[in-house]
């Protein structure tokens, strides 16, 4: 540290804050420690009575904080992520486009593991709008070694953050249960289903009803395919009600299911399955009754996803069970935070 005049400071990186009252009005920092003094600074320094600072003197091998936080969004940073002007140091991240926010947790740990290098970001896998702050970061001293930056670039060979666009699909619903299809009580599901895909971007390609019979489902479904949907949603039917047979409608369909139940309340009867179409590899849904009166459920977890071109595993399924279990807050905030993550 060394004192300076101020003419001479430009480049100068401040060891303190510079204060400034207004009289009967504020009182506060003009300046942060930190700030590198810009020529013009100067006046607005000599306006608060400062003829000389105390700032860091130049050393080779350490990199100001502002430097060192755009170094590590320019590596940490992947696709639709905005990254902003340094302010005290910190770089924060937003979504340049509305979607699903992916986040490579384990590079994150290891990041976050070298020490003097901090990185913090939303939950993965969460919708998000345009413009949401999704990410930031910043190193912990003022000046940080090169040598660390550098850590930091050989680890990310890729970003660690992007946000993926949701795709427009085309989707075809086949709804089930006697019921409804003899006309005893008026569908509610389809209302719901129409509302939430055109909130998502995508299109309903049409409604089918059909009963309980599962050779009438397992044509509903194989017509929308054929027609070219992109995904099929099947309502009704999921639990374990000797008359609840959209299961097996689905498997008589030619889909093949990867998970029958999850760890997800509102929506452990949910059924997740893909069959082949003229666009590829279809994914089929059996939504349990609650999608239909729930404000938020699976369908809000898993349907985003899909949307965004990532295939769902079993194991992706079973790993819905840590965090997904609704708390019912007073006032939800679906679609922001579904599930309250």
């Amino acid at each position: 540290m060394k004192t300076i005049n101020v003419r001479e400071a430009v480049g100068s990186v401040l060891c303190h804050d510079i204060t400034r009252i207004v009289p009967g009005d504020s009182k506060g920092p003009v300046f942060r420690k930190g700030h590198v003094v810009r020529q013009e600074d100067i006046p607005v320094l000599l306006d608060v009575g400062k003829e000389h600072l105390y700032v860091f003197e130049p050393q080779p091998g350490l990199v100001h904080e502002n430097e060192a936080a755009a170094r590590i969004a320019a590596v940490a940073a992947g696709r639709n992520i905005a990254a902003g002007e340094p302010r005290e140091g910190r770089i924060d991240f937003s979504a340049a486009c509305a979607g699903l926010l992916r986040v490579d947790v384990p590079m994150l740990t290891r990041l976050n593991s070298l020490g003097e290098i901090t990185l913090a970001s939303l939950h993965t896998l969460q919708r998000v709008d345009k413009g949401r702050a999704v990410a930031g970061t910043r190193v912990v001293p003022l000046l940080i070694d090169e040598e660390k930056l550098q850590a930091v670039e050989a680890l990310l060979t890729r970003p660690i953050i992007e946000v993926l666009p949701l795709r427009k699909l085309q989707v075809g619903i086949v709804t089930t249960g006697s019921e409804v299809f003899y006309g005893r009580i008026q569908d509610a599901f389809g209302p719901v289903l129409r509302k939430k895909f055109a909130e998502l971007g995508s299109t309903v390609l049409g409604q089918t009803l059909t009963s309980d019979e599962v050779a009438m489902t397992a044509t509903a479904i194989r017509d929308f395919i054929a027609q070219g949907a992109d995904m099929v949603v099947v309502t009704g039917g999921m639990s374990v009600d000797p008359d609840d047979r959209t299961p097996a409608a689905i498997r008589a369909a030619g889909a093949r299911i990867i998970s029958y139940g999850a760890p997800v309340y509102p929506g452990a009867m949910f059924l997740l399955a893909y069959m082949d179409g003229p666009q590829g590899q279809a994914p089929v849904l059996g939504l349990p009754g609650c999608v239909m009166y729930h404000k938020a459920s699976i369908f809000d977890l898993l349907v985003p996803r899909l949307l965004a071109g990532l295939t769902v595993t079993a194991e992706d399924v079973v790993a819905l069970g840590h965090g997904g279990f609704c708390a019912a807050c007073p006032q939800c905030r679906y679609p922001i935070c579904p599930f309250g993550k």
